[in-house]
């Protein structure tokens, strides 16, 4: 465990809990160089993403928590008597804090702290803030590309001549992939990644729609004619179909049987946010059906998938392995606004993001 230390005040201290992707060292680098001196700042890393954390979508042990790593007895050992505690992964939930009277500050490094119990947080005075848009260039430019692999025959191509065949029907016109200028794609949650695609979007040439409840779209979208429409109709309208909700009890696999039957035919689907947002025997049926004409997908309802998932074993998908959001810079982006938060709350000024 290794440990850097700058002080022995426990008022100041600061557990930083990392991974090998969200590293504990540039957690450590970006909260010295926002604080300076006086403080205590003592480190742990995960083994996350060499090993699996606990996805909890199909059912937390821990008090419904979610996306989490690490056991709890050896968090809150780790934790200990520090006021601060700087995350990714490390699960927080009632009961640990019950063991952890001196803790008053969580930063979460990500957009959706499901790894933290929020209300056994408030009940404990402990403020929780998070990292919103860390990873939204990152997630917006793979989704770019997962449109672009889908619609101009990346993976058929790719795919085929691997395994030693050429596809030269590929070339044919009643065969062959679309522009995206000649296309309508729907954006489904217009947060930080689903409007920045949705810009990207803009030097395709392609129409643009926005299904969002919650949001209304920016001046500049609607003079560039990006269109705010129901679910519904942008699912019988789009010929790309791209995610970008969050998991609600709302959202919970509302792409399901209804939806896909009001999709257009041949339409794409593609989702770069959130497993759980799918019906995948739904989505499975639609595309062995040819109802969709493919699927990329990045996350999934389990984590990792089991061996034997149908879905592995169609022709017309596109699979990675929840990498959208994974970039050296989401990483920096991340510790910079946790380290940012950790200043100003021992500096006694109100939180950015505060949840």
């Amino acid at each position: 465990m290794p440990d850097s230390t700058l002080s022995h005040s426990n008022t100041n201290a600061i557990a930083v809990i990392g991974d090998r992707f969200m590293l504990p060292s540039v957690f450590a680098e970006q909260i010295a160089a926002a604080c300076g001196n006086g403080i205590s700042i003592k480190t742990l890393e995960q083994p996350w993403p060499d090993e699996p954390m606990e996805h909890g979508y199909a059912g937390s042990p821990l008090d419904g928590l979610k996306e989490y790593m690490g056991q709890p007895d050896e968090v809150a050992a780790f934790i200990g008597d520090a006021a601060l505690l700087v995350t990714h992964l490390a699960p927080i939930s009632r009961a640990m804090l019950e063991r952890l009277p001196k803790l008053k500050f969580i930063a979460v490094s990500r957009g959706g702290p499901v790894n933290i119990d929020l209300k056994a947080a408030r009940d404990h005075n402990v403020l929780v803030v998070n990292t919103p848009g860390r990873n939204a260039s990152a997630v917006a430019e793979f989704t770019i590309g997962a449109i672009l692999a889908e619609t101009r025959l990346i993976r058929s191509g790719h795919e085929a001549l691997r395994s030693g065949e050429w596809r030269g029907d590929l070339y044919r016109a009643d065969r062959t992939g679309r522009e995206l200028s000649e296309m309508t794609v729907g954006i489904v949650g217009y947060g930080a990644i689903g409007s920045r695609v949705t810009r990207l979007l803009k030097a395709f040439g392609c129409r643009i729609l926005v299904t969002d409840p919650y949001v209304q779209l920016s001046a500049q979208d609607r003079h560039d004619g990006v269109e705010h429409v129901a679910l519904n109709e942008l699912l019988a309208r789009a010929d790309v179909i791209s995610l970008h909700a969050r998991v609600t009890p709302e959202t919970t696999g509302f792409i399901g049987r209804d939806a896909l039957a009001r999709v257009k035919d041949g339409a794409i689907l593609i989702n770069t946010a959130r497993g759980p947002l799918v019906d995948y025997e739904a989505l499975h049926d639609a595309l062995v059906s040819g109802r969709l004409a493919g699927a990329m997908l990045d996350t999934y309802a389990v984590e990792p998938v089991p061996p034997d998932w149908p879905i592995l074993q169609l022709p017309n998908v596109t699979l990675t392995p929840h990498i959208a959001g994974a970039s050296v810079r989401t990483v920096t982006v991340a510790a910079e606004q946790a380290a940012e938060e950790v200043r100003r709350f021992l500096a006694g000024e109100p939180p950015l993001n505060p949840c």
